[in-house]
């Protein structure tokens, strides 16, 4: 555990101490979220960011990712489709405008795509933008030449996870290594893209895997740095995974570390949210600043008008990002 003094952004926690941080006790946790609620205050005030995600390419991907209903392990029940209706999309654009919502998140799924398919998405990203949407995309491995297409039509943000250490990488997807996520990430920092990364818990990974990992993040910087929580997915490989580790007062621990290490991101409680935290809203929010409503891909979640009472209940305000 850090001591009071070395609180603020300018300390740098050592693996070995980051170690400690995760296995705080829990009659210390209070104190723990409060050493992560001064650097959220400090850096996010009182809001809250919202963000909505639409299943844009949905199934029948090539990458082998074991917690994920769209691979092509999973036998999960899901919609499959190459593009959503346009209709859909637009709808779901006009829906974070009029609620004045942060950022609409898209995911496609495929670890790569044909120039023409990305000349296709650059298309739409055009028309969203044009109302003056913040736009994320999830969206695999881009060539330079790709995600230069998608910056010339005016896409601002781009989500690639790291989802796991280094060293347990491997466990957890084969078609594709560690590295070459990195490298991805990098490329797309040099082409001034900013970056939405993050992780997932709960897949049998170590607390120094998550401390790796979240150590690669701080390397990174990313404007927006996502903490899911494992929902095992019926169908998928890590339908039967151990979750008993995901207590809240654990969740909460990886959380706070996640600010500790990356103050100035956008820390967000992603999938997993309205299972681990339900009815700690206000601890939740006192270190993330940003959240998902209705829904994650595949799974289910909280509406936009329980989310925003949630968020209302607890002391804080929504707001959409500036310019």
């Amino acid at each position: 555990m850090i001591s009071n003094s070395q609180t603020n952004d300018n300390f740098v926690i050592s693996r070995e101490e980051a170690i400690d941080i995760l296995n705080t006790p829990d009659e210390k946790l209070d104190e723990l979220i409060a050493r992560a609620e001064k650097l959220r205050r400090k850096y996010k005030g009182n809001h809250v960011s919202i963000h909505i995600l639409t299943n844009a390419r949905s199934g029948n991907c090539s990458q082998d990712c074991s917690y994920c209903a769209q691979s092509c392990r999973s036998k999960a029940e899901i919609d499959k489709y190459k593009w959503v209706s346009d209709e859909k999309l637009y709808q779901d654009n006009d829906f974070v405008n009029t609620n004045h919502l942060s950022r609409h998140c898209i995911g496609l799924s495929g670890m790569s795509f044909t120039d023409e398919e990305i000349e296709e998405l650059a298309k739409r990203i055009r028309v969203m933008k044009a109302n003056g949407t913040h736009l994320c995309c999830s969206i695999g491995f881009l060539t330079e030449k790709q995600a230069r297409i998608l910056k010339d039509a005016g896409l601002d943000r781009i989500n690639h996870n790291l989802n796991t250490s280094r060293s347990y990488y491997s466990h957890i997807c084969s078609t594709h290594t560690f590295e070459q996520r990195i490298e991805n990430i990098h490329m797309l920092q040099r082409l001034g893209f900013e970056i939405c990364s993050g992780g997932i818990i709960g897949m049998g990974e170590s607390k120094e895997d998550v401390v790796d990992m979240l150590f690669e993040l701080r390397e990174i910087q990313p404007e927006a740095l996502p903490i899911n929580f494992l929902l095992p997915i019926p169908g998928t490989p890590l339908e039967n995974a151990d979750i008993s580790i995901l207590t809240t007062s654990y969740c909460m621990k990886v959380l706070c570390l996640a600010r500790l290490l990356v103050p100035k991101s956008d820390i967000r409680c992603a999938a997993g949210r309205e299972v681990y935290f339900k009815g700690e809203e206000k601890k939740l929010l006192s270190v993330v600043d940003s959240i998902f409503a209705s829904g994650y891909l595949t799974a289910d979640g909280q509406g936009i008008t329980d989310t925003i009472k949630a968020i209302t209940d607890a002391g804080f305000t929504y707001e959409i990002e500036s310019a």
